[in-house]
């Protein structure tokens, strides 16, 4: 058995495919565990083979600051799906380089600069969060939503509490502001933004029923959102 090294994360390779030239592996690892059982792929000149494993990273949290500062510091940039590297990875560029010149804007493609909702998070707790919402929507502890208003919710709520579900994942700075990587639907405006929280659980009441377990959310003809509490001094 191989293991894949990259700074401070271990892979375990599961498969080795060539494709012509290069060679592509199917890798599984317990930081980014879903869907552990499908495994991910990697294109073999991002890391380093090695017959020992690699000590797994250890998981650091930041300061509730640290972590509000990070998020705040990603306001402006571009929502990517997938990814939780708001300044990009230079080697897409260098190990798929473009046929002709590119645009500065399409270089930042090229290079997946941005983020998605819930990679908006991973980034800024340096992956001691779950990376997906499907994850999230249990993570923590839940805050008691069922059966409250807008205005008792935003009494309720406290700095880092995730406003959740399936799909999606917005974070409380405080009780006036989230923030959250968002897709550009209707001209409303994409990527990470700041947003007064009453009327992001306006826009969301609208929409959704909030109850204190996903599970509830996921009965036939009901959509739900909670609220996790996950972060502790």
């Amino acid at each position: 058995m191989e293991f894949v090294a990259l700074p401070g994360t271990a892979f375990t390779v599961e498969e080795q495919i060539n494709r012509g030239a290069r060679q592509i592996l199917r890798i599984t690892t317990a930081d980014y565990p879903y869907p552990n059982k499908i495994g991910y792929y990697i294109d073999s000149r991002f890391v380093r083979l090695t017959d020992k494993k690699p000590i797994e990273r250890p998981r650091r949290l930041p300061s509730r600051q640290a972590i509000i500062d990070d998020m705040l510091a990603a306001r402006g940039s571009r929502y990517v799906w997938g990814g939780n590297i708001r300044l990009g990875i230079d080697q897409m560029h260098s190990f798929f380089s473009p046929a002709r010149t590119i645009s500065a804007e399409t270089a930042d493609l090229w290079r997946l600069k941005g983020v998605d909702c819930s990679g908006l998070l991973y980034q800024a707790t340096n992956g001691f969060t779950p990376r997906n919402t499907s994850e999230l929507v249990g993570y923590g502890r839940p805050v008691h939503i069922a059966g409250k208003g807008m205005d008792q919710i935003a009494k309720e709520v406290e700095p880092l509490d995730l406003i959740v579900w399936s799909g999606h994942v917005i974070i409380v700075l405080d009780r006036e502001r989230t923030i959250e990587s968002r897709l550009d639907c209707g001209g409303t405006g994409g990527g990470v933004v700041v947003r007064p929280l009453r009327q992001v659980l306006a826009g969301i009441m609208k929409a959704r029923t909030a109850v204190n377990d996903y599970a509830e959310a996921t009965k036939p003809g009901k959509k739900g959102f909670v609220i996790r509490r996950w972060y502790q001094i």
